[in-house]
């Protein structure tokens, strides 16, 4: 094409593609701004850029997450003041603390970081059920008032309930006993005419179960006491006996009390039992207004006698579950206030006097 072509050619007559060199670009017509989104009022309209970015610009990717990034920490922002404006009493950070329940006592945790003036409160003590049973003592039913009190006179004092002799296989050792009432329902035992020849101590007790002669003692029983060494001449002593029934000691043992075995015969060393002697006891009758009688297991009382008395009166009884006080003293004919003197230190549970399963009660006045 030749100059002349060209200059006849117009303007709107140019090749595609073919810019006039001596035509500036004409700019883009602006938006109006209520036109514009959220995203081209942050960061402008694409004609703005001098050089538009591309999806794989670091800075367009950057700019493309900027917005969500400022949303959610705004969102979060609020959440929290939101918190500490409705929970402020538990955080301490909300003005003036709530005043704590009148009820409540308030305590620090050891160790633990306090927030504000609440802290960890004191847990009200759960109170136990009115129906669980609670042992406690038994106590005589309101009719008993008008009864006489349960009594047992205690035996005469002085009196002998029983004595005799005692001398060893070999005739080393030899003394006479007795026990004797002391009128407070104990007894005393007492030792006269006391001989031995042995090179060692010499100790008598009572006991339940007999040994034999040459055995070791493994029980002192009651009322041991020291007779002496060896005798030049009679001697006498005696002690408590330490029980207000004591017809259940069958037995009276005298044994060594050597204080080692070093240098001393083996049938006389420490503990040998050196003679063996039967306790026959006389004790009399106790007067008492308490007599039981059985008539038989009822309801609230059908446990099991389990012993009875040389003269056939219930001694001992089995309580089975359920029983009460009062059905128990009623099936014997006496009184809930003689059941409990027969029985001292009875425990019951509930208001209903129920006793506990199992236990055994004395019903024999002879044995208080």
């Amino acid at each position: 094409m030749t100059d002349d072509d060209r200059d006849a050619q117009g303007p709107d007559d140019a090749p595609d593609g073919a810019r006039q060199p001596d035509q500036p670009r004409q700019p883009a017509e602006p938006r109006q701004p209520a036109e514009l989104s959220g995203h081209e009022m942050l960061f402008g309209t694409p004609d703005d850029d001098p050089e538009p970015a591309t999806d794989t610009d670091p800075d367009r990717r950057r700019g493309s997450l900027a917005l969500p990034i400022i949303a959610v920490t705004v969102a979060v922002v609020t959440v929290v003041a939101a918190c500490f404006v409705v929970f402020g009493d538990v955080l301490g950070s909300a003005g003036q603390p709530t005043a704590e329940p009148a009820t409540t006592s308030a305590t620090a945790r050891p160790g633990a970081a306090q927030f504000g003036p609440s802290a960890t409160p004191t847990p009200t003590p759960t109170p136990t059920p009115s129906g669980e049973p609670t042992p406690r003592a038994a106590t005589a039913a309101p009719v008993d008032a008008d009864l006489p009190a349960p009594s047992v006179a205690s035996v005469p004092a002085g009196t002998v309930v029983t004595e005799g002799d005692v001398r060893s296989p070999l005739g080393s050792v030899a003394y006479h006993y007795r026990v004797v009432a002391d009128g407070s329902n104990g007894y005393d035992v007492q030792y006269s005419g006391f001989t031995s020849t042995l090179p060692v101590p010499v100790s008598v007790t009572l006991i339940d179960i007999a040994p034999s002669v040459g055995d070791g003692l493994t029980s002192y029983g009651v009322g041991s006491v020291l007779l002496g060494g060896p005798t030049s001449a009679p001697t006498s002593g005696g002690t408590p006996l330490g029980t207000s029934q004591p017809s259940y000691l069958g037995t009276i043992v005298t044994y060594s009390s050597a204080p080692s075995a070093d240098g001393v015969p083996l049938e006389i060393g420490p503990d040998k039992v050196l003679a063996v002697q039967s306790v026959a006891w006389s004790i009399p009758p106790r007067e008492t207004n308490i007599a039981p009688a059985d008539s038989g297991p009822a309801s609230l009382a059908a446990g099991t006698v389990t012993s009875t008395t040389d003269a056939g009166a219930p001694r001992r009884y089995l309580v089975s579950p359920n029983d009460t006080t009062d059905a128990v003293a009623a099936r014997f004919g006496i009184s809930v206030a003689a059941l409990i003197y027969l029985n001292a230190g009875l425990q019951v549970l509930d208001d209903e006097q129920r006793l506990f399963e199992g236990t055994t009660l004395n019903l024999d006045p002879a044995s208080v």
